[in-house]
């Protein structure tokens, strides 16, 4: 299996491409896949000469074409002005409108602030969603103050562990080891997905009892 992923982070290290890598290893905890990860940064001249001439030099055509056969992709954008970068929403104006029918991408961003958590939601998923490809449950955001935060690496866990079952679906492996089903939906103790682990321990109220306390006497 194809595994691509595509990052949009202008600097060189960035934190866009540190998440794009944690993903890609939390993925592939799960998955035998052969991953390949695009720097958009190292194709914003190609992306723009495309725009002018309609016609993609060899580098863009490479990835256009490795996005197009992947069995999975990952998509990870630095927040501009609330949204997504220009630079990533161009590689995916580009691209060939039925490119990402049907397929598996996992969303991930990138920001200086909290503020911006719903980028994924907003602005992200709607884009993917015109694209007609399947946008996993869980998407990541990470602010500057997540990086090192256990909220944040059991997010990229839970996501990661997405991509890979709905790949291995896509490839017509059902299998499924009882890590990887964890990590996607932990359960409570009737069986209803949670996200609370239930290794943690926790009391299951029945809603009706919960109801009944609601009453006046």
């Amino acid at each position: 299996m194809k595994l691509v992923v595509v990052s949009a982070g202008l600097s060189s290290p960035s934190s866009t491409r540190l998440l794009a890598d944690r993903l890609t290893a939390a993925t592939l905890g799960h998955l035998d896949a052969e991953p390949e990860v695009i720097e958009l940064r190292e194709l914003a001249t190609e992306i723009a000469q495309h725009f002018v001439t309609g016609f993609p030099p060899a580098r863009l055509a490479a990835a256009l074409d490795a996005v197009a056969a992947a069995d999975g992709l990952i998509a990870v954008t630095p927040v501009f002005a609330g949204s997504y970068s220009g630079l990533f929403k161009s590689f995916f104006d580009v691209i060939d409108k039925d490119a990402l029918t049907g397929k598996p991408v996992l969303l991930g961003a990138t920001g200086g602030t909290a503020r911006h958590s719903l980028v994924t939601e907003h602005a992200l998923r709607p884009l993917f969603t015109y694209l007609r490809a399947f946008t996993l449950p869980t998407a990541v955001y990470a602010a500057s103050e997540d990086w090192g935060e256990d909220g944040l690496a059991r997010r990229i866990t839970r996501a990661g562990a997405e991509l890979a079952r709905f790949m291995a679906a896509a490839a017509g492996d059902t299998t499924l080891d009882v890590d990887t089903a964890a990590a996607i939906a932990p359960r409570s103790l009737t069986g209803a997905i949670t996200s609370v682990d239930p290794a943690d321990g926790f009391e299951v109220v029945p809603f009706a009892q919960r109801l009944a306390a609601l009453r006046p006497e």
